[in-house]
């Protein structure tokens, strides 16, 4: 069984962020970004518990090639994304959503 998976109005925001910068940098780099983060979101709906918790009740998930976090708080109907968050950044951005 697989889980929605809703990104919360921020963690959308981080992401086409995260496109943009990376698309400047090099043509083609944001569609990789995508294919990762796709990849990360398919596996959380259907292993939601695969990944561990690092603040009360929100896990990490990395996201492979790339310097950026998944931050996800699962529910009995949905798994919400609160932040993709790029690793270097101030964690206590995406704690403040928990």
């Amino acid at each position: 069984m697989s889980l929605p998976v809703v990104l919360r109005h921020k963690a959308a925001e981080e992401l086409l962020a995260a496109c943009n910068y990376l698309e400047a940098q090099r043509e083609g780099l944001s569609i990789r970004l995508i294919g990762e983060i796709r990849h990360v979101i398919d596996r959380i709906s259907t292993h939601p518990e695969l990944h561990g918790i690092v603040l009360k009740d929100i896990r990490r998930a990395a996201v492979r090639r790339f310097p950026y976090s998944i931050f996800y708080r699962v529910t009995s109907t949905r798994i919400d994304v609160l932040a993709v968050f790029h690793d270097s950044r101030d964690p206590s951005e995406w704690q403040r959503r928990a």
